[in-house]
């Protein structure tokens, strides 16, 4: 199951109906299916919080992904700071839904095993994020 919450937000205006099952779809293609997935929406002083407190990191993100799978079920918290996603867009000349479908499924990929914490595991995690972009047969939004 996946379920969308909010923090300190409002909900971004998506479908969650075609993002679930844009999300099941990118999963299968890595040999995953879904166990629990819970995306929280939140705002940048809400995400700083979950970073400091359970990260031990002082700087605001995009998104952070708690990650509990087990076997190839992927199941997580997805942590999805709308502010951070909306000056992201903004910098890097993006709608914002278009970004938005990005770091969703920047999570998603995180709990596929991929990473991105240096340049090459970085391209790779475009690559992913780029071929999952182009499942998606029209935008989240609603």
């Amino acid at each position: 199951m996946i379920s969308y919450h909010t923090e300190d937000t409002t909900k971004p205006k998506i479908c969650t109906r075609r993002t679930s099952a844009w999300i099941k779809q990118v999963a299968a293609s890595h040999g995953k299916t879904i166990g629990e997935i819970a995306y929280i929406f939140c705002s940048d002083p809400y995400i700083l919080q979950v970073n400091q407190q359970y990260l031990q990191h002082d700087y605001y993100t995009d998104i952070i992904t708690f990650d509990y799978c087990e076997g190839d079920k992927l199941s997580g918290d997805i942590f999805v700071s709308v502010d951070t996603v909306k000056s992201n867009s903004e910098e890097f000349h993006t709608d914002f839904i278009e970004e938005l479908e990005r770091i969703i499924i920047h999570g998603i990929l995180h709990l596929c095993g991929f990473k991105d914490k240096n340049p090459k595991d970085k391209a790779e995690m475009t690559r992913q994020e780029d071929a999952a972009l182009a499942m998606l047969e029209k935008p989240i939004s609603k």
